[in-house]
Formats: C-alpha cells, sequence, structure tokens
C-alpha cells in the first residue's frame, strides 16, 4: 500500500528528500514520473496506465505536502521502512488504507523505476 500525508502535515519537509522515488512533493507543486527515476517517454506503469513520463501532472493536495501513490513503493527494494515516516516529527506519514499493494507489487514498480 502506498503511503500518505495526513493533514497534520506542518510543511517541514523533513520527508521530501528522504524519498528514494523522489514520490513526496511540495503542496500545490506539479510532479512527473520522470522527477528522480529513469521514466522517460510514453509507457505503461506496471498497474496498466498509459503515460508520458516528462509530462506535468496534477498536484495531488494544494495545501500539504504529497506523495504520489503510483511512484510509492514504501521504500521496498531501497530501505526497511518508509523513510517519510521514519523522519516525520508528527507522525503523518502512514499507510493508505485505500492503496493496498503487495510486496511484490511495490518491488516491481520499484525496479521499474530504476532499471
Amino acid at each position: 500500500m502506498a503511503i500518505i500525508i495526513t493533514d497534520e502535515c506542518i510543511n517541514c519537509g523533513a520527508c521530501e528528500p528522504e524519498c528514494p522515488n523522489t514520490a513526496i512533493y511540495e503542496g500545490a507543486d506539479d510532479w512527473r514520473y520522470s522527477d528522480g527515476t529513469d521514466l522517460e517517454g510514453d509507457l505503461v506503469l506496471p498497474g496498466g496506465k498509459s503515460v508520458n513520463a516528462e509530462e506535468a501532472q496534477e498536484p495531488v493536495s494544494d495545501e500539504i505536502y504529497y506523495i504520489v501513490p503510483d511512484k510509492c513503493t514504501e521504500c521496498k527494494g531501497f530501505h526497511e521502512e518508509p523513510q517519510c515516516a521514519a523522519v516525520c516529527p508528527v507522525d503523518c506519514c502512514v499507510p493508505d488504507e485505500d492503496i493496498v499493494e503487495t510486496e511484490e507489487f511495490l518491488l516491481q514498480k520499484q525496479s521499474f523505476m530504476h532499471k
């Protein structure tokens, strides 16, 4: 499952540099699949969605830091635990109960983004 940042976020930014997939963005910032990954051009994500890696995407939140679910792997393949949750001073980086993914799928996403 992906990690989300709850509205208890104090916008400290501690989580952003810790993400190995560059899946965390400041509120209102556009994001790209290519940011911090090896993805480029038109491609099909492991979940089947067709995207262009360089195309700017709408922010998930306009007010607080946010995590892009398609890029979040809970740090699988990099660390033992989600680094955003490990450094968050207010414990607002939590599992997203609406996006449940197996460890196998998270590792597949990780290897897809970082060839």
